[in-house]
């Protein structure tokens, strides 16, 4: 299911993670972090290659990287900046700690071979449409928020606050990001998702 790439993509992001939202106060709460961190990154990973599975094509997990800037089309950087590895870092530090960025991963979907076969409802073309690849990347965003209402009543209030911070970060309508992918995808779909996370993100900064 994931390939070498993709884990060592995981695990450092994990890490960056987990030390920047921890600021290593203790060893227990590191810990605590670094585990919560790896279970939410892999219910989104696993929600959006169930969805992918299920529209007969394959997602790629990578690191988010920024390849160009500004507004003209020929301002490329040389060397695509790694903003997903940087980003946590710089936030958390130009905050003095109060805010860590939580969307350090993206995805490349293409679509399978025998995709092209199948020629009734969603399937009357071979190319994945942007909103196939929306709701792929919706499915991610579903995952978290639910775990974090299953965080919130079985007592892990840590973990349900985590999932609601990834999920709204991730729904920014950004550059590669999921939420991006969302609302080029389905603008319905984009407002429907922003409204519950941003409902999500009330109860996590004021109720849990």
């Amino acid at each position: 299911m994931l390939d070498k790439k993709e884990i060592a993509s995981i695990a450092v992001i994990t890490l960056i993670l987990a030390f920047t939202i921890s600021l290593v106060k203790s060893l227990e709460l590191f810990l605590y972090v670094l585990l919560s961190v790896f279970l939410i990154l892999m219910l989104n990973i696993i929600a959006k290659k169930v969805a992918s599975f299920y529209l007969d094509s394959e997602i790629e997990i990578k690191l988010w990287e920024i390849k160009r800037y500004g507004f003209k089309a020929h301002k490329y950087f040389k060397k695509p900046f790694p903003a997903g590895a940087f980003l946590p870092v710089i936030v958390t530090a130009f905050s003095f700690g109060y805010l860590t960025w939580m969307a350090p991963l993206v995805f490349d979907v293409k679509a399978k071979i025998y995709r092209a076969a199948k020629r009734h409802g969603l399937y009357s073309f071979s190319e994945m449409t942007e909103y196939h690849i929306a709701l792929i990347a919706a499915a991610g965003i579903l995952a978290n928020l639910g775990f974090a209402v299953v965080g919130y009543f079985i007592g892990f209030n840590g973990f349900a606050k985590l999932n609601i911070y990834y999920a709204f970060f991730n729904m920014l309508p950004v550059s590669s990001l999921d939420g991006n992918k969302i609302f080029f995808g389905s603008l319905v779909l984009w407002s429907f998702l922003a409204s519950i996370v941003l409902i999500g993100l009330f109860f996590a900064m004021f109720v849990i």
